[in-house]
């Protein structure tokens, strides 16, 4: 029970953190660029309670992290009008590759966690720093992974539809209403940790190496 509860509050921020700055990035890189739809909602913004959905943020991770597996979860999503983007298949692109680009950047600076943690061994902040930091690339990398896979709904299937050719890029979107079921069938089967795990441990492993935590 202790190590549960270890892990939960270990969990926790980096959680938080990582699902929020994903949507909050994905609206802001949208007002950038003309659609103005989650700034006039108010999800352009790091408050993490505007975009907690409490299935996906809460619910679901803690029983992925209680019961093993990928960690998975997800937030509200950001609302995106394409059509308000100032050229909307090219700046989709960029929308879309935000959230995981928010991911890569936060798993960077729990890296950086990491290493302070390392510099003061006997500080009794020390074990904690290193712990957290750990979750922290670990639900930052998945993330990142998972939402790059070329499936719609998930920012790589924006990303795939922003690259093909209009009428390939039409056909493709078609399948954005059954992306869910899709992947919660791949995660149940277990095809989805095969297919991500060796591109999450291959990051990891190289944000490690760069960082030099090794010890």
């Amino acid at each position: 029970m202790d190590s549960i509860i270890q892990n939960i509050a270990i969990y926790a921020l980096p959680v938080i953190f990582a699902i929020t700055l994903h949507e909050a990035a994905h609206g802001y890189v949208a007002k950038h660029f003309g659609d103005l739809t989650a700034y006039t909602q108010g999800r352009v913004s790091l408050n993490p309670i505007r975009h907690i959905d409490p299935v996906g943020t809460i619910l679901l991770p803690l029983l992925t992290l209680l019961l093993g597996g990928i960690l998975f979860g997800w937030a509200k999503p950001v609302p995106v009008n394409f059509a308000a983007l100032r050229r909307p298949k090219q700046d989709m692109l960029w929308v879309a590759l935000a959230g995981p680009g928010a991911n890569l950047f936060m798993a960077l600076l729990w890296a950086l966690v990491i290493k302070l943690g390392f510099s003061f061994p006997q500080n009794d902040l020390a074990r904690p720093m290193v712990l957290m930091g750990a979750a922290g690339i670990n639900i930052n990398v998945i993330l990142m992974v998972l939402n790059l896979l070329p499936l719609p709904p998930l920012d790589g299937g924006r990303i795939a539809a922003s690259l093909l050719p209009h009428r390939m890029a039409h056909t493709f979107s078609k399948i954005e209403p059954y992306g869910f079921m899709i992947l919660l069938f791949l995660l149940v089967t277990g095809v989805l940790g095969a297919i991500i795990g060796p591109f999450i441990e291959i990051t990891k492993q190289m944000i490690i190496w760069f960082f030099g935590l090794e010890s």
